[in-house]
């Protein structure tokens, strides 16, 4: 009875590590993205205006490609790390 106690308590530590890991994952790639569309986009633009990247300026095209850009490549990011966590927990498809 106590090994079954015992790895229920291995399993219940095992997924609160995940899920932490997976939240810190999350909150990561969030602040990036804000710093990314919100911060450069919008409140350093001026400071970016200056900047020629296409024939615009750098603030201008963080504002409208480089978000859409950072997104997606967050959301990579996200898929690749979260299968290599899944595979460290045991938790991954096969």
């Amino acid at each position: 009875m106590a090994d079954h106690s015992t790895n229920s308590a291995q399993t219940a530590e095992a997924g609160k590590g995940y899920w932490q890991a997976n939240l810190r994952l999350i909150y990561i790639s969030l602040v990036i993205w804000a710093l990314v569309s919100f911060g450069f986009g919008i409140l350093l633009r001026p400071m970016l205006s200056g900047i020629a990247v296409g024939g615009t300026d750098l603030g201008f095209w963080f504002a409208q490609q480089g978000s859409i850009l950072v997104f997606l490549a967050l959301i990579f990011f996200y898929a690749w790390r979260m299968n290599k966590l899944d595979a460290e927990y045991g938790v991954d498809e096969e």
